[in-house]
């Protein structure tokens, strides 16, 4: 989410006949000492429709009919009406006076009590019945899907509109609209419309989404954008303990912990679509928790959730996030079968939470109808599909939507459509769409030809001194079957020019079979880590550091050849063989990788000439990705992966020096803890069969920059510990400030607490020690090296500080007993 959210921030420098509901009112709920009263229940009298006020005691609300009373209530106060005497009314300043008696209020007061609390009573209900409500109440199902999601740029005052940003683009503003959840003006700049047939199976807990038309008006090219929209299609169920959303956990207000977490209380009965519901309004206990407030109504008889409308609390410890608002509605059915039938899902992204800050809406409207049970399908028909894409779905006609939408578009809808194809050909727009696109991708984009990363532009180590770079890529669209990608790069020390290229074709679409090669010449790290591929154009940030903590002269010059094949035969399983020959010479005359050549030891080779061969399968469960090309991007969601590789040396073929095998196995296992905060285990272990240099061992990757780098270890040096057999796990934890936010001072603050412990075991064989003329001592953590870390996290929302200690060989020369990490990142 890091990349995408700052891309679809500056977005804001792009996108720098309104129809009206009914009744519209605004305003902000105080008491006698006109400080604000958080939490108030806010309704139009006589009806279902209502809301909540935020922690400053305001609120917007309404509705598509015409009303002339709102209520106001909240715990601890006396009930009061106001007359609205007009459709739109905005502003109100709303007085509660204290209860007089005991008759006019429930008897709650500030934090509810657990005892005695009718609406807990009500709340147990529900956990006792959750199983057995909506489709979990049928083996298997089916049903039709329709979505929306639409990004809309907020908070348009006249001051913008006449930015000259927008010149020439004024005609956007003809189709701004008001939202009726915030009250505020927006304008679309991004709509998709998509239909699916859903079906589950309760039993084999399977849930498989075919679509049938996907349309999409804005920005459609970019992937940065679609992996955007893809990460708010994350599903959730209101019954849920916990509901994810940005790789957060919020407790859900009908968790069975959600007595500890939220205030309840029973406000109202009265009958919705003739059956008859209580209305229970909830509010957090704490403030700076990942909670939500609003309410929900819940029937009498099968306690089935008839409709809920919550928001996040203003407080809540997410970034660049200033509201989040769900609303879900339920039809009954056979009486006692309450089934979803509409979804809404409403985010403001913004820089900042103040008031009056402008943003970005993501709103995701989500319609159900056609419900079907029990059918049996059988399993097969589940399994996901690798690579298919319909061509077909994409091209449907505006007939075929005008008869298939499960409702139809508004006039304003149907404006903003021929809006945002319009504007896509207006020049100023293209070139403001590029510039925000090279911050996205990192790439400069022309016809067919995308030039970067531009970011690898500039780069600094001991042996180049200042290294420039510059590349680029064929680029047609995100599905390309076939791309090509090339570098070359000069150093001003060494004065010497680098380059490299490489290919891929995907020849098979369905089971993604991608045939791959290249060549690079240039200096790199080798030890930087533990389990490595032979990607052609992969370069190690240690080898390009601009700021570096200690040496990092211990580079080698690489000439790196490979081919290889690869294929998915299933879904985030992939298998890839290959082969590849390649040479490595010291590039630094202060650090060597000579050897022994001979039983005397007396004749030294500086150079190591290898051919290999190599076998790999990854595994990546869960694992969501956007497009359908040769090259893919993945969602940021988390999730688990195992890789294995097996290497085979060859010795004599192409002058080739050793013989050995290789295997290596890694596996990172991500696991959100609900509210504790999100944990990650990664185990990396190899072995070296076979007499092998330095060049070929395993190095304990150490860490030299100031930066924290996953899979090093941050208190050893490059090459402290190398190894031909080695076991590292390592385990830390992002506590998203839970505990920050117990303590008072630092609530506001945000912070989050994150640690880490990581240990590796590693052995050398006596042969592998023989063969050394690099003058380099070779170490192995035979005694199990670890190091232990305490971090803070979202300092200033970007920044992270990790302080790392060095538990053991502590004796080493020239040993790194604390150090200080940081790293930049856009977090949610």
């Amino acid at each position: 989410m890091k990349k995408n959210l700052l891309f679809f921030v500056l977005l804001l420098l792009v996108s720098a006949s309104t129809v009206f509901a009914q009744t519209k009112v605004s305003g902000v709920v105080v008491d006698k000492q006109n400080q604000p009263i958080p939490f108030a229940n806010v309704v139009f009298k006589g009806s279902s429709e209502g809301i909540v006020t935020n922690e400053d005691g305001k609120f917007y609300l309404e509705s598509q009919k015409t009303h002339t009373t709102l209520v106001i209530s909240s715990v601890g106060f006396s009930e009061k009406e106001i007359i609205l005497d007009k459709p739109v009314n905005y502003n109100f300043k709303i007085q509660l006076n204290e209860a007089e008696s005991l008759n006019e209020v429930v008897v709650f007061a500030g934090k509810t009590s657990k005892k005695n609390n009718p609406a807990l009573d009500i709340l147990r209900k529900i956990w006792e019945r959750k199983r057995k409500n909506g489709l979990y109440q049928f083996d298997q199902y089916q049903m039709e899907k329709y979505e929306k999601i639409e990004f809309d740029m907020n908070s348009i005052d006249s001051a913008f509109m006449k930015s000259k940003l927008f010149k020439g683009m004024e005609f956007i503003f003809d189709q701004m609209d008001t939202s009726r959840v915030t009250g505020k003006t927006y304008l679309p700049i991004f709509i998709n419309e998509s239909l699916n047939d859903v079906y589950g199976d309760n039993k084999l807990k399977k849930v498989k989404e075919k679509i049938k038309a996907n349309k999409t008006s804005g920005f459609n090219g970019n992937q940065q954008i679609l992996s955007f929209v893809k990460d708010l299609y994350s599903d959730y169920n209101i019954y849920n303990n916990y509901l994810t959303f940005f790789d957060k956990s919020f407790t859900s207000p009908l968790s069975k912990t959600g007595i500890d977490v939220y205030n309840y209380v029973l406000k109202d009965s009265a009958y919705i679509d003739n059956k008859w519901c209580y209305n229970i309004v909830f509010y957090p206990r704490r403030k700076n928790e990942l909670t939500f407030k609003g309410d929900f109504w819940v029937n009498d008889s099968t306690f089935a959730i008839k409709k809920i409308n919550m928001a996040v609390t203003k407080s809540a410890n997410i970034n660049w996030v200033k509201d989040i608002y769900l609303e879900q509605e339920f039809e009954v059915v056979s009486d006692s079968v309450f089934l979803l039938t509409k979804d809404y899902l409403m985010s403001d992204f913004a820089l900042n939470k103040k008031e009056n800050s402008k943003g970005v809406y993501g709103k995701r409207t989500s319609f159900y109808r056609n419900h079907q049970f029990n059918k049996e399908l059988p399993d097969a028909f589940y399994k996901d599909e690798v690579n298919y894409m319909d061509d077909e779905v994409y091209n449907k006609s505006n007939e075929y939507w005008n008869e298939n939408r499960f409702e139809n578009l508004s006039k304003d809808e149907l404006g903003v459509y021929k809006m945002l194809d319009t504007l896509q050909t207006v020049n100023k727009f293209k070139q403001l769409y590029s510039l925000v696109s090279i911050l996205g991708s990192g790439y400069v984009e022309f016809k067919n030809f995308d030039y970067g990363p531009v970011f690898s532009t500039f780069g600094y180590n001991e042996v180049e001194g200042v290294r420039l770079r510059v590349g680029g890529r064929t680029y047609f669209g995100p599905n390309d079957p076939w791309r090509i990608q090339a570098y070359t790069a000069y150093g001003f020390n060494d004065d010497k020019f680098k380059y490299g290229f490489s290919g891929k074709w995907m020849v098979d679409k369905k089971n993604r079979i991608i045939l791959s090669g290249g060549n690079r010449r240039d200096i790199e790290q080798i030890g930087a880590s533990l389990t490595t591929t032979n990607d052609v154009l992969g370069r190690s940030f240690a080898s390009s550091s601009v700021f570096s903590s200690g040496s990092n002269g211990k580079l080698t010059n690489i000439n790196l050849t490979n081919m290889a094949i690869e294929m998915e035969p299933v879904k985030n399983l992939i298998f890839q063989a290959g082969i590849s020959y390649r040479t490595l010479e010291s590039a630094s005359p202060t650090f060597s990788l000579d050897y022994y050549t001979d039983i005397a030891n007396s004749i030294t080779k500086s150079d190591v000439k290898q051919s290999e061969a190599n076998f790999q399968i990854e595994y990546s469960p869960k694992r969501k990705t956007i497009g359908f090309g040769v090259e893919r991007s993945n969602v940021d969601s988390p999730f688990s992966r195992f890789f294995i590789n097996y290497s085979h040396g060859f010795k004599g073929l192409l002058d080739s020096d050793f013989k050995y095998d290789k295997v290596q196995l890694y596996y990172k296992q991500p696991i959100i803890i609900g509210p504790l905060g999100r944990t990650n285990i990664i185990m990396e272990v190899g072995k070296t069969f076979g007499k092998v240099p330095l060049g070929l061992l395993s190095v304990i990757p150490g860490n030299q920059t100031y930066f924290t780098i996953e899979n090093t270890f941050s208190n050893l040096n490059f090459y402290e510990f190398v190894s031909d057999q080695y076991a590292t796990l390592q385990w830390n934890h992002n506590f998203n400030g839970r505990i920050f936010s117990r303590i008072p001072f630092m609530r506001k603050l945000n912070w989050r607490e994150i640690v880490s412990v990581k240990g590796v075991y590693g052995t050398i064989s006596d042969e592998n020690r023989a063969i050394n003329a690099s003058g380099l001592i070779y170490n192995a953590p035979e005694k199990g090296y670890w190091e232990y870390s305490a971090g803070i996290g979202n300092i200033f929302k970007v920044f992270r500080i990790d302080f790392a200690w060095r538990a053991n060989y502590l004796n080493t020369p020239d040993t790194n007993r604390f150090t200080v990490k940081g790293s930049f990142g856009f977090n949610f």
